[in-house]
């Protein structure tokens, strides 16, 4: 046998074992706390929580609102508000393009979903932030449409609960992204006139500006377990104050154990949670 049918015999094996093993991609999944390999479909199930250790992987918020409010009652509102480059923004890439990047990948318009829906019947006012849009970035528009879902509570006195997840303040858009802060908690005094709930339940990540306004101003803070909230994060914490931090700093339970959570709640308890403390709270108004 010739070097050349030799080769040519081994790429042909080569060729065919790879089309043997030719498995999708998308059936396994890795959990990054506990490395345990999870099926797919066994993960989706557990309303993408770990089967072995917990772990509470990042979702949609469309896939929030549908695992926590009542199927089919979510009715979303400005949808159609987008983002505007009026900065003529450019890093390593244009800010427009960033935000058409963003929206192909998504099918979203902006980082976050408001709308009115009901939880076991009650009728509510709701926020889904998406941090797969932009690291789930807080510009005009998201800081728009947070104090608009505000707003809607102020109008038909129902119970406004928002779910973040974001990096903060939007760069690209400048001081109108930070403007966003005093607008969001202006608009959360005026609900708090009225007497009406503000419910923050806090995701993994939380930080930045989004921390530091809206997402810990609720008259009662709820977080998912081990989800990491802060203002600045614990890298750069620690190489300003030259000092190790202590294990689990700036997540879900360490905050709870120092007063700044009320209650950190597991995906599954989520609704009920939020049932009990809507009725309990509405009762007041």
């Amino acid at each position: 046998m010739s070097i050349l049918d030799w080769l040519a015999k081994r790429e042909k094996k080569s060729h065919a074992t790879s089309e043997k093993l030719n498995i999708p991609g998308d059936l396994w999944i890795k959990c990054p706390s506990c490395s345990t390999v999870l099926f797919q479909k066994d993960l989706d199930a557990n309303m993408k929580v770990c089967t072995s250790c917990n772990h509470h992987f990042r979702i949609s918020a469309i896939h929030r609102i549908a695992v926590t409010f009542d199927e089919g009652s979510f009715d979303e509102t400005d949808e159609d508000l987008t983002s505007i480059d009026f900065l003529n923004f450019k890093d390593t890439q244009k800010y427009e393009d960033r935000i058409k990047s963003a929206r192909v990948k998504t099918a979203l318009n902006d980082a976050i979903r408001i709308g009115k829906a009901t939880l076991k019947g009650m009728p509510v006012n709701v926020g889904a932030m998406d941090f797969d849009f932009m690291g789930g970035s807080m510009g005009s528009v998201v800081g728009e449409k947070v104090t608009r879902v505000i707003e809607a509570g102020i109008d038909n006195g129902n119970p406004v609960i928002i779910f973040t997840a974001s990096g903060g303040a939007r760069m690209q858009e400048g001081i109108m992204s930070l403007m966003q802060m005093g607008k969001t908690s202006a608009a959360l005094s005026r609900l708090a006139d009225k007497g009406i709930p503000y419910i923050s339940v806090v995701c993994d990540p939380t930080t930045g500006g989004t921390s530091a306004s809206f997402a810990m101003l609720g008259d009662i803070n709820i977080a998912e377990p081990n989800a990491l909230i802060s203002f600045a994060g614990p890298r750069v914490i620690e190489q300003t104050i030259r000092q190790k931090l202590p294990k689990g700093f700036q997540r879900s339970e360490f905050l709870l154990k120092h007063g700044m959570l009320d209650l950190v709640v597991h995906r599954k308890e989520m609704r009920d949670t939020l049932h009990t403390v809507c009725s309990y709270m509405s009762k007041g108004i």
